[in-house]
């Protein structure tokens, strides 16, 4: 389990690092086609290796983290029934925007992201609504566990809140990716909200809301934990995406885009810390089985895992 705690940690700081790498590159290189100019031939190459494939990058290594920190903290049964309808129901509703423009709007992919499935969005795109999405519900789900709220009020909390702070994030990261210098998708029309259509957003929110209640009728009726220690990692995940889009978005555009920004701060950033501090800080005391004998060998502690205390219930009950 360390090994695996390692790679994690690894994937994160690979994660951090290819978004400052990005924004050096979209802030300071681009801007700027003389630094370019005067790189040697070898310095042009990789360069133009950056650009068309750090996108990739960056969200494969924030999925692998994401998936790996899921692992240690709910168990493989849990984290796929996240992963498969988070993955599945935005590739779908990606695909049906960006060939009808419901729910999102009319819009279309560029290039920098990968492959795209029919020809229409990167595959890299699904991936990115995964690892944001868990962390986003993660932290709403124990950050509400910590009220002893009743287990649907809990789960029905997690939902709304995981959406709105996926949404949130949207409101710094569409005018980065669609309006500034380099375009990695584009809005065939502009839109009422700051080059958004309105229906962009509420897409944003019901797409969220949709598969994070799919995650939760289909995640195990158990009882997972986690403390305001264990939150580090999806809220590190949350801050530095949020942090990437609200950087471009400042730097590159009109002083009015100020105004998305500080709405998605208020809506995701204040939110996803007070989350995090309503965890719980200290590890809950839970009773084991006999003396000298484990009532539940599949314990994360039985087992070598990692154990996350602070009981957060998951679905019905």
């Amino acid at each position: 389990m360390r090994n695996l705690v390692a790679v994690e940690r690894g994937c994160l700081i690979g994660h951090c690092l290819s978004l400052v790498f990005g924004l050096a590159g979209l802030l300071l290189v681009l801007p700027n086609p003389a630094l370019i100019a005067a790189l040697p031939p070898f310095g042009q190459q990789v360069f133009g290796w950056s650009m068309a494939g750090g996108g990739v990058v960056y969200i494969l290594l924030g999925a692998v983290t994401v998936a790996l920190y899921g692992f240690r903290t709910v168990g493989w049964h849990n984290l796929l029934g996240f992963m498969l309808p988070a993955i599945a129901l935005s590739l779908c509703s990606e695909l049906v925007g960006t060939s009808t423009g419901f729910p999102f709007g009319h819009y279309g992919y560029l290039n920098g992201l990968g492959y795209k499935i029919a020809g229409l969005v990167p595959f890299t795109i699904p991936l990115s609504w995964f690892y944001l999405g868990f962390s986003a519900y993660w932290l709403a789900r124990a950050g509400l566990a910590s009220r002893k709220l009743p287990a649907w009020l809990t789960s029905g909390g997690a939902i709304a809140l995981g959406a709105l702070l996926l949404t949130a994030w949207d409101f710094v990261l569409d005018p980065a990716m669609s309006q500034a210098t380099y375009h990695f998708w584009e809005f065939q029309d502009a839109g009422e909200f700051f080059g958004m259509p309105y229906r962009n957003l509420t897409g944003w929110l019901g797409t969220g809301a949709l598969f994070m209640a799919v995650a939760t009728l289909f995640w195990r009726q158990n009882r997972e934990s986690s403390t305001r220690d264990h939150l580090w990692v999806p809220l590190a995940i949350y801050l530095v995406n949020f942090a990437f889009g609200a950087t471009i978005t400042l730097v590159q555009l009109d002083h009015q885009f100020v105004i998305p920004t500080a709405i998605g701060t208020a809506l995701g950033v204040f939110p996803a810390l007070w989350l995090w501090w309503s965890a719980s800080a200290t590890p809950a005391m839970t009773p084991t089985g006999g003396i000298g004998q484990d009532a539940n060998p599949e314990r994360p502690e039985a087992s070598g895992a990692e154990v996350v205390p602070v009981t957060v219930p998951l679905g019905s009950e």
